[in-house]
């Protein structure tokens, strides 16, 4: 495997920010790779889950390539007072790590997947772009915002990232509207793949939105794990859970 930390310039942000990417050991330019793109929580960086997860380890064998983005603080939005980290993580990183690695464009070779503030990330990048990718994963998502995140979100950081007063239902900050949005246009969605531990803080949002996937007749996969919180211990374990349902779902062989 190659393990590599890529420092680079971001126009839309207009900073130096990083990527750390994994590349299978046969990785060449003849050849474009299958990509699990990884999305970090709140608190995170783009190398929270090499530092706190097996997860080099973990696709060793699959011939995937992982890409982790840093997407600060930012729930992965254009903030009302901060950096446009929708407009990077959606236009300007998939190009730039495609060009610089030898990475397929394929929907049918692209998964996207993230924990808690990076599983809503991971979603709203699958039902924004359903022709992306072929499946999505939340682990401990923030799903149903802003349901639950008074503990976890600084409300300066909320205020910054959408607003004094902001209004998120039926937006494009709304997963559920995204998701009846796809649903009653028709569009061809991921396969979606959710967790959450039972005395997680989120799991009254997973269960709301799971409820909601099921009264829309969404297909889906869903994992509840008695006992467990908002902890690496759970993200390391289903991460894991993942990758083999991704090979069910017939993502690697």
């Amino acid at each position: 495997m190659a393990l590599i930390n890529c420092d680079f310039f971001s126009e839309s942000l207009q900073i130096e920010t990083s990527m750390t990417v994994i590349l299978p050991p046969t990785a060449n330019r003849r050849e474009k790779y299958k990509t699990l793109w990884l999305l970090h929580g709140y608190n995170g960086d783009n190398t929270s889950w090499h530092r706190n997860t097996a997860i080099e380890r973990y696709v060793s064998d699959t011939g995937i390539a992982v890409v982790m983005p840093d997407g600060n603080k930012s729930f992965y939005t254009d903030m009302v007072y901060g950096m446009p980290y929708w407009t990077f993580i959606s236009e300007e990183l998939p190009d730039i790590a495609q060009s610089y690695f030898p990475l397929s464009t394929k929907r049918e070779e692209n998964s996207i997947a993230g924990l808690s503030m990076g599983g809503y990330g991971a979603f709203k990048l699958a039902f924004s772009y359903p022709e992306r990718y072929c499946s999505a994963g939340s682990f401990s998502g923030a799903l149903d915002l802003p349901s639950g995140l008074e503990q976890a979100v600084d409300d300066r950081d909320w205020k910054a990232i959408f607003g004094e007063n902001p209004v998120i239902t039926d937006t494009e900050n709304d997963l559920k509207w995204l998701l009846k949005q796809n649903m009653e246009k028709g569009r061809k969605l991921p396969a979606l793949y959710q967790c959450c531990g039972t005395k997680d803080f989120l799991y009254d949002s997973n269960i709301s939105f799971n409820n909601y996937l099921g009264h829309l007749s969404a297909s889906f996969t869903y994992e509840e794990d008695a006992g467990y919180e908002h902890t690496w211990e759970y993200w390391d374990l289903k991460i894991q859970h993942y990758l083999k349902w991704l090979k069910t779902e017939g993502f690697y062989n």
